[in-house]
C-alpha cells in the first residue's frame, strides 16, 4: 500500500475528537474538491510503498487508528488492512469522501466509518454513492464540509430527505469559523452536530498533525 504519511496525533474530527490517534494516510485521491486541505495526497504515486504488516507494526502504542487519504479506499488492499488492525485490537476511523462503494468494509464494531457527503462548493456534490448510506449505522458518522448558505440549504436538504442513522457532523469549510454554522444550525433545531477541527485550533493547518 502506497503511504503519503504516518503519525501520532489526536483525532481533530467527529465523535472520537481529541482522542490519542494513529494516522495513516494513503496516496491518491479519486475527488478534487475546491478546498480541500490535504491536496499533498491526490498523487497516486506519492509517498512511499509499504507492506500491510509494517503498517499495522506503526500503531503499537495505540488503541485508535484513522485510517485516511486521499481516498483509503482506492487503494485495493485497504480491507485487508482494516481487517489486520482490527485483528490487533484497534479501533479504527475509516475516513472515505463519499464516492466509493463501502460494501467491501468488513463488518465490526471496531470500524467506524466516517462518510463524507459533498455540498456543491466543493465540486463534486455530483460524486456521491449513494447507496453508502444504508451501510451506516448509529456508530459511524456522516459530515458535511460547509462553506457558504448554498451549501447549509444543500446539507439540510439531505439530511430531511435521506434516512441517515449515522450520527450527523456539519463542520465549516476550514475547521475554525464556527459561530456563523452553529448559530444557523440553533436557530433552526437541526438534529446534527457542529463541530472544528481540534488540530488546526492547535497546530495550525500543516500536514503531520
Amino acid at each position: 500500500m502506497r503511504i503519503i504519511e504516518h503519525f501520532g496525533s489526536l483525532q481533530g474530527e467527529g465523535l472520537k475528537i481529541g482522542q490519542p490517534t494513529y494516522f495513516i494516510r494513503s496516496a491518491g485521491c479519486n475527488l478534487h474538491c475546491a478546498w480541500c486541505d490535504t491536496g499533498f495526497s491526490w498523487d497516486y504515486n506519492a509517498g512511499t510503498e509499504m507492506d500491510l504488516d509494517d503498517i499495522v507494526a506503526l500503531t503499537e502504542d495505540y488503541d485508535d487508528v484513522c485510517f485516511t487519504g486521499g481516498e483509503p479506499m482506492e487503494q485495493p488492499d485497504a480491507p485487508e488492512l482494516l481487517r489486520k488492525l482490527i485483528a490487533k485490537g484497534k479501533t479504527v476511523v475509516l475516513e472515505t469522501n463519499g464516492s466509493k462503494f463501502l460494501g467491501d468494509v468488513p463488518k465490526s464494531d471496531k470500524i467506524i466509518i466516517s462518510m463524507d457527503i459533498k455540498c456543491p462548493a466543493s465540486g463534486m456534490s455530483d460524486r456521491m454513492c449513494l447507496e453508502n448510506l444504508p451501510l451506516l449505522s448509529s456508530k459511524d458518522q456522516l459530515k458535511f464540509v460547509i462553506s457558504d448558505r448554498v451549501d447549509l440549504d444543500f446539507a439540510e436538504k439531505f439530511v430531511s430527505e435521506h434516512e441517515i442513522k449515522a450520527t450527523i457532523i456539519f463542520s465549516p469549510v476550514g475547521g475554525l469559523d464556527l459561530q456563523t454554522l452553529a448559530e444557523e444550525v440553533v436557530s433552526k433545531k437541526l438534529k446534527v452536530r457542529v463541530l472544528p477541527q481540534l488540530h488546526k485550533i492547535i497546530w495550525g493547518n500543516r500536514p503531520g498533525v
